[in-house]
C-alpha cells in the first residue's frame, strides 16, 4: 500500500492492535478488503493481550454450551444479556478452532499426549482453558500480529492517536448534510505523534477496539495506553455508553510498585494456590463456599476486608504448598516466576506478597452480536464495547474469548452490509482545525493531573464505594474537566494532551454511572 496521506479513505479503519482489532483486520483482509490498521503505540503487541496470562475459553471433557452459558451468567451478577453469552458460548469454541488451532495455529500447551492442556479457572465448572503456558496473550498476539503484517489488504500504522470520530451531523460544513436524521459515523481525526500533524481519515466502517480504562486507576494491571480513548469519543459522537461503573478489579496483582502491579493470574488459584493474610489464615472460607475459586469480585474484596482489618499493605498467594498441577511450577508459570524473582520471591518455595487492582472494564459501547453500537456504521469489539456478556463481573478467560468472536464476526458483519460513503459528503467535512496555538504543554501539570485523576478514581470508585466517596469524585472530575477544556481550547495538540483530556473524561464516565447506580451487585459495589 502507499504511503499515509493527511486527506485520505479506507473501506475500514480498525483502532487498536489486540485481540479483537487484529481478527477484525485478518478476516477483512483475507475477504479482500483493504484496512487501515491504527495503534497509538510505536510497538503493536503494547496492549492488554500480549499480556493476559491464563488463556483462553475452548471446550472441556463432557463440555456443553450450556454448562459456559450456567458459568457466565453466575459471574455475570444476573446483569448479563442472555443473547450474548449464548452467542458466545456457540460460536466462541468454534471460531477458536477455526482461527487459532487451524488458520493461525498458536503454539498452545498439550499434555504429556500431545492433547492441548486444559486448565480451570475461578468460577468455572470444570477445566476447559486452554493455554500457552502463563504467557497465552503474548503467544496469540504475536501469531496474529505476524499474520496480519503479511496481509497485503491491510496497511498498519503505528504512533498515530485518534482525536476524535467523525460524523455527518457533528463535522459537516455543508447545512445540508447536518439535516439527514440519520447520524453516521465517517472516520477518524489521527494525531501523529511524531510531527503532531493531524490526518482526516475517512472510512466506510470504522472499528473501535481500543481496549481497557485501566490507567485512569492508581492501581491497575493494564499498559500504558489503556485510558478508553474509544468509550470516550464514541459517547462524544453519540453513541449509548452502558455498565461503565463495572470496573472489575483482579484480586491479585504483585504487590511491589517496581514491578507495575505485575498480574498474578487467577491460573494459580485454579491449580491449587489459596490465599492468606500476614498472620498466614488462610481466609477465603470465610468469604465464600467456593473459596479460593471465587468470582473476582468477591476475592477482590475479601482481600481489602483482610487488608483493612489487619492493617495489612498486602496478603499473600501460597502456591508452593497447595500446586496440584502435572507440570513442575517453573514450567507451569515461568513468566510469573521470573517475575516474582526479580522481587526475591521465589514462587516454587515462598508464598506471593498480592494487592488488588484495576484490570478489566465490563461496561462500554453498547454492542450487538455483530460488533454494531448505536452509531451508524461505528463498530466496537473487544473490552471498548459492552456486548453483555460480562454483566456486571466477568468470568475469567472469557475477554480472550469475547475479543476473538467479536473481531471475527464484525468482519463478517461490515463484509455483508459493505457501502461506499458518497463522495460529496465526505468532501463537506474539513480538516482539522486546532482549538489553540499557543504550546503549552507542561509535564509537571500534566502528572499533577494525572494524579488527581487516578488517586480520586482509586479512592473513590474503587473497590468499594459509598454515596459521599462518588459525589467527591464527580465533582473533582468535573472540576478538573472545565479546568481541562479552557487548556486544551488554548493549546496546541499533542498526544499527552489529547491522553490527558480522554483520561479525565473517562474518569468522569466511570464516577459518573457508578454514583447513578445505588444497587450493589458484581464489581460495583457500594457500602451505603
Amino acid at each position: 500500500m502507499p504511503a499515509l496521506q493527511t486527506r485520505s479513505h479506507f473501506p475500514v479503519i480498525v483502532l487498536g492492535t489486540g485481540i479483537a482489532g487484529l481478527t477484525a483486520s485478518f478476516c477483512l483482509a483475507s475477504a479482500g478488503i483493504k484496512v487501515l490498521l491504527v495503534t497509538k503505540t510505536a510497538d503493536p503487541k503494547d496492549c492488554n493481550t500480549f499480556w493476559a496470562q491464563g488463556g483462553i475459553i475452548y471446550e472441556g471433557e463432557g463440555d456443553s454450551p450450556a454448562k459456559l452459558i450456567e458459568d457466565i451468567l453466575r459471574a455475570g451478577a444476573g446483569l448479563s444479556s442472555e443473547e450474548a453469552v449464548r452467542f458466545l458460548a456457540v460460536e466462541g469454541p468454534r471460531v477458536v478452532r477455526e482461527l487459532l488451532l487451524k488458520e493461525i495455529p498458536v503454539p498452545f500447551s498439550t499434555s504429556e499426549e500431545g492433547e492441548l492442556d486444559l486448565t480451570q479457572e475461578g468460577a468455572h465448572s470444570l477445566p476447559r482453558i486452554i493455554h500457552a503456558g502463563d504467557a497465552t496473550g503474548r503467544a496469540i498476539e504475536t501469531s496474529l500480529l505476524n499474520r496480519v503484517r503479511s496481509e497485503p489488504n491491510i496497511m498498519l500504522a503505528t504512533e498515530m492517536t485518534a482525536i476524535d470520530l467523525l460524523t455527518t451531523q457533528h463535522h459537516p460544513t455543508d447545512i445540508q448534510v447536518r439535516y439527514r436524521l440519520n447520524n453516521e459515523c465517517v472516520g477518524v481525526y489521527l494525531l501523529n505523534n511524531r510531527t503532531n500533524e493531524v490526518y482526516t481519515i475517512f472510512a466506510d466502517a470504522t472499528v473501535l477496539a481500543t481496549g481497557g480504562v485501566g490507567q485512569i486507576f492508581l492501581h491497575t494491571t493494564n499498559t500504558r495506553s489503556s485510558i478508553g480513548d474509544g468509550v470516550v469519543m464514541a459517547r462524544r459522537a453519540g453513541a449509548r455508553i452502558m455498565n461503565a461503573e463495572y470496573v472489575q478489579f483482579h484480586p491479585t496483582a504483585l504487590a511491589d510498585k517496581k514491578a507495575n502491579h505485575f498480574l498474578i493470574s487467577e491460573a494459580l488459584r485454579g491449580e491449587g494456590a489459596r490465599l492468606k493474610n500476614q498472620r498466614g489464615e488462610y481466609f477465603m472460607d470465610k468469604y465464600s463456599p467456593l473459596k479460593d475459586l471465587a468470582p473476582r469480585d468477591v476475592v477482590a474484596r475479601a482481600i481489602v476486608e483482610e487488608m483493612t482489618s489487619n492493617k495489612e499493605d498486602f496478603v499473600y498467594l501460597d502456591l508452593a504448598n497447595f500446586y496440584k498441577g502435572h507440570q513442575p511450577i517453573a514450567e507451569r508459570f515461568p513468566n510469573i516466576r521470573k517475575a516474582c524473582a526479580e522481587m526475591g520471591v521465589d514462587i516454587e518455595r515462598d508464598p506471593i506478597p498480592v494487592v488488588p487492582a484495576a484490570h478489566y472494564f465490563c461496561g462500554g459501547v453498547l454492542a450487538d452480536t455483530s460488533g454494531r453500537s448505536t452509531l451508524s456504521r461505528l463498530y466496537a469489539i473487544g473490552e471498548t464495547s459492552c456486548t453483555g456478556v460480562h454483566g456486571g463481573n466477568r468470568l475469567a478467560s472469557t475477554s480472550l474469548l469475547e475479543g476473538l468472536t467479536w473481531g471475527y464476526y464484525a468482519a463478517v458483519s461490515i463484509r455483508e452490509n459493505y457501502r461506499e460513503f458518497p463522495n460529496h459528503l465526505l468532501q463537506s467535512i474539513p480538516d482539522w482545525q486546532p482549538p489553540g496555538r499557543e504550546n503549552m504543554e507542561d509535564p509537571a501539570l500534566i502528572l499533577q493531573d494525572w494524579t488527581t485523576i487516578q488517586h480520586t478514581m482509586w479512592n473513590y470508585v474503587g473497590i468499594v464505594r459509598t454515596y459521599e466517596r462518588l459525589k467527591r469524585a464527580v465533582a473533582d472530575m468535573n472540576e478538573l474537566g472545565n479546568r481541562l477544556t479552557n487548556f486544551y481550547h488554548e493549546s496546541t495538540i499533542s498526544k499527552s494532551i489529547v491522553e490527558l483530556f480522554h483520561g479525565q473524561q473517562m474518569a468522569a464516565i466511570v464516577a459518573d454511572a457508578a454514583i447513578r447506580n445505588p444497587v450493589s451487585r458484581g464489581a460495583h459495589f457500594r457500602r451505603d
